[in-house]
């Protein structure tokens, strides 16, 4: 965990991107609840398509994010494919219950704030720095 000022980050890593973005993904989670309790019995399909790869690692977390928030429905397993820049997941997950999960720390956003993905001896790595 990296603290800041008004925001947090996480290090992501990964063999690929796809790797990659689930690790970015179940770190963020990580911050917000206890994701080892959480149920996958909620189907759902993500696609997004952005500029760069940069842009879609924000999108992506930034759209999980918002699936929370706005259907209260927590996701918490994702079977990733990446092709180029666009991305498709599948993904599992439970209703927000607030008697059987409590969100710790409200994420606002995904920045871009000293967002890199490096590629560096088969693996790949991301800081990601979230607004809170």
């Amino acid at each position: 965990m990296i603290d800041h000022t008004a925001d947090i980050g996480i290090i992501a890593r990964g063999k690929d991107l796809p790797a990659l973005f689930f690790n970015a993904a179940a770190g963020m989670l990580s911050l917000l609840t206890d994701v080892d309790t959480l149920r996958q019995d909620i189907d759902r399909e993500i696609r997004l398509e952005a500029d760069d790869r940069e842009t879609l690692l924000v999108a992506w977390l930034n759209e999980i994010l918002y699936i929370i928030y706005t259907e209260k429905m927590v996701l918490c397993k994702f079977d990733i494919l990446i092709e180029g820049n666009r991305l498709k997941a599948i993904c599992a997950g439970q209703e927000l219950d607030p008697k059987d999960h409590r969100i710790s720390r409200e994420i606002k956003a995904a920045t871009y704030h000293d967002l890199e993905i490096v590629e560096r001896d088969g693996e790949y790595s991301a800081k990601i720095i979230f607004d809170i």
